[in-house]
C-alpha cells in the first residue's frame, strides 16, 4: 500500500510518517520501482504502536526505546514499566502543577473586577518577580511557590 493508504489505516499522517522514518523511529519503508514507498501489515502495526505511545504522552526518545523492547522478544517487561511507570509519574507531576496554575488563574480572576479600570490583578500577579520561598499551605505544611 502506498503512504496515503499506511497513514489511513494507522491514523499517523503521512508527513509524521516520513517524519519518523527521516529520525530513524521507523525503518524506512520499501520502495517500488516508481519509486513510492511500499507499506505492508507489519508497517502500519509499527505506526500504529507509535501512534498510540505518542497519544499517550511518551517523548519520541520515550518513544524509541518502547519501539525497541517491543521488537525484542527477550526483553524484560521491567524495563517497560520503569519507563511506563516514570512516565506516569510525570504525568501526574505535570496534572498537580496544572491543578495550582487553575486554582491561582480562578484566584486572579474573581478579583479582577474587569471594568474599566486599569487596575488589575492578573496582570499585577504575572508581573510579580517569581519566588522560590517556601509558603505555609496549612500548620505542619509548606510547599515551594514557583
Amino acid at each position: 500500500m502506498n503512504i496515503s493508504m499506511a497513514a489511513e489505516q494507522s491514523g499517523v499522517s503521512a508527513k509524521m510518517i516520513r517524519y519518523y522514518e527521516s529520525i530513524g523511529l521507523i525503518e524506512a519503508a520499501g520502495r517500488r520501482d516508481n519509486g513510492y514507498r511500499d507499506y505492508g501489515d507489519h508497517e502500519v502495526a509499527m505506526l500504529q504502536f507509535v501512534r498510540r505511545t505518542r497519544d499517550m504522552g511518551f517523548s519520541l526518545e520515550e518513544v524509541a526505546s518502547l519501539v525497541a523492547l517491543w521488537r525484542n522478544r527477550r526483553r524484560s517487561s521491567r524495563e517497560v514499566r520503569r519507563l511506563a511507570e516514570k512516565h506516569l509519574a510525570d504525568i501526574e507531576a505535570r496534572m498537580a502543577e496544572m491543578r495550582t496554575v487553575s486554582r491561582t488563574l480562578k484566584r486572579l480572576v474573581h478579583a479582577c473586577h474587569g471594568d474599566d479600570r486599569p487596575e488589575c490583578p492578573i496582570l499585577d500577579d504575572l508581573a510579580a518577580p517569581k519566588t522560590t520561598a517556601k509558603v505555609a499551605r496549612r500548620p505542619g505544611r509548606a510547599r515551594k511557590v514557583k
